[in-house]
């Protein structure tokens, strides 16, 4: 399976490149295909030296969607439109979005939820997508920081919304592929943001309490 990420140069990108490009071709886009390039060089080099094999590019964040199966959204959420924008909407036509974006703002030293008028990034972003795209949330509650540290696994449940049922289970399993990652089906995507709003309670926890490692579990 060929994996298309959008700002595949932050954690996120660098951590999926990272998790899952001995199992599928990873597609690292970026605004700047060469320092994408540069993240796709040092993500073969970093698994090489684990003697695994790694399928790594990096391009131009179009080229990234035009060249892939399912498509993440990995850039924060102001900087969607945008660049969503410079994309050519037939690449984006009958493919899975998945979207790990939550919109949320800081006062006073705290995190707050800060949906747009839809509700949740989630639904915000199927209004700038095609018709016949399928979005699904996925990744949403990971601290950005775990993804790249390679020793660490990733014990978390992530909270799968779609209304999609065949694209869901594609996002589930690929979910399941990374580290010890538990996929759960959370439910339409009308629900999407009681999923991003966790990220927000998550971080606040963390500082309040001087936790490193907070996670959502489910069982």
């Amino acid at each position: 399976m060929k994996i298309g990420i959008i700002g595949g140069t932050g954690d996120i990108g660098k951590g999926l490149a990272l998790r899952l490009s001995d199992k599928h071709e990873i597609i690292l886009g970026s605004r700047e295909a060469s320092k994408a390039c540069e993240v796709a060089e040092e993500t073969i080099s970093t698994l090489g030296g684990r003697s695994c094999k790694s399928l790594c590019r990096g391009v131009s964040n179009e080229e990234a969607v035009r060249d892939a199966d399912i498509v993440v959204i990995s850039v924060m959420f102001q900087h969607v439109a945008p660049t969503l924008a410079g994309i050519n909407p037939k690449y984006l036509e009958n493919k899975i979005v998945i979207s790990p974006v939550n919109p949320m703002g800081k006062k006073d030293g705290y995190f707050f939820f800060n949906p747009p008028t839809e509700g949740s990034a989630a639904l915000a972003i199927k209004k700038m997508l095609p018709e016949s795209a399928k979005i699904v949330t996925g990744f949403n509650n990971i601290a950005a920081h775990k993804w790249t540290l390679l020793d660490e696994e990733l014990d978390y449940t992530v909270a799968v919304c779609g209304d999609d049922a065949d694209a869901k289970k594609a996002v589930m399993k690929l979910v399941s592929e990374v580290s010890k990652l538990h996929a759960v089906d959370a439910g339409p995507l009308a629900v999407a943001g009681i999923v991003e709003s966790l990220t927000p309670l998550v971080l606040n926890i963390a500082m309040n309490n001087g936790m490193k490692d907070v996670g959502v579990h489910f069982s």
